[in-house]
């Protein structure tokens, strides 16, 4: 399953797996890639840009994997920063023969200064032929709207932020869809953490599915892109069996009545910077 984005990106496949603070990044990358997943997300923080490339060259699917990574506000906020960034990852990608789809920000760390400057670059980049497609990551609605106000030339093609149940982030999701922005749900899963929330076991029992697939097919019917992340292959197998029920309007109503605001991040979440 693929969704349209924009009228740019044709087909960005519907699930990916994240990476992040992966054990074995190559070897779960290969198992992902065995499993059905079409679409892998990491980052320059991650440090395992390296092991996804070669996973996918390794498993012959170079041009049929949609590759995301992502720069740090650390980094754009250094002198030359972004295009250091955009040379060294796009490097360690044709060195195992792929390139990157999609290329973040990855914070609004840089402030808005350094953000407008970076989000600059990378549109040269796409201009000259360095980069195929551009997005963020943890941006605010205001973050989004200081972009455009400062003379950006394009739209960010995705936003990459924390959504689940618990952590909804309406005002940010209105304005990406008002905007055609899609959004990427990282932390689908909530790390596990909210398992054992009698709702979620209660819709869970009613579909005959477990928690973790409930979660991704919510985030589905939301029109989110969701990155489930595991290094373990049985729930990678699991995370992906999500095509095969739809979760009710109830079902649905259920869900997002869990919501608890800023409280119920998994982490530090940044939209919240200035």
């Amino acid at each position: 399953m693929s969704l349209t984005i924009n009228s740019i990106i044709k087909n960005i496949p519907r699930l990916g797996w994240g990476s992040y603070a992966s054990s074995s990044p190559y070897e779960s990358t290969q198992k992902a890639l065995a499993a059905g997943y079409r679409h892998v997300d990491t980052a320059r923080y991650y440090d395992n840009e390296s092991e996804v490339c070669r996973a996918v060259k390794d498993a012959d699917l170079s041009g049929q994997v949609f590759l995301t990574t992502k720069i740090t506000g650390s980094e754009q906020s250094r002198t030359g920063g972004t295009s250091r960034a955009v040379e060294e990852s796009n490097a360690r990608a044709e060195k195992h023969g792929v390139k990157w789809d999609l290329f973040l920000l990855h914070d609004p760390c840089a402030g808005k200064a350094g953000r407008l400057a970076a989000w600059k670059e990378l549109e040269d980049k796409v201009e000259k032929g360095e980069l195929k497609y551009i997005g963020v990551s943890n941006f605010s609605q205001i973050h989004l709207q200081e972009l455009t106000d400062g003379g950006a030339r394009t739209v960010p093609l995705v936003n990459q932020i924390e959504v689940h149940p618990w952590c909804q982030q309406r005002p940010i999701v209105e304005y990406c869809r008002a905007n055609g922005i899609v959004v990427q749900a990282y932390c689908p899963l909530v790390r596990t953490r909210r398992f054992d929330d009698p709702v979620l076991k209660r819709v869970a029992e009613k579909v005959g599915k477990t928690g973790a697939q409930v979660l991704i097919r919510w985030s589905l019917q939301k029109d989110f892109v969701p990155l489930p992340k595991s290094d373990t292959p049985s729930r990678i197998l699991e995370n992906a069996d999500v095509y095969d029920f739809e979760l009710s309007e109830e079902d649905m109503a259920d869900l997002d009545s869990l919501d608890l605001g800023a409280k119920g991040a998994c982490d530090w979440n940044p939209v919240d910077l200035p």
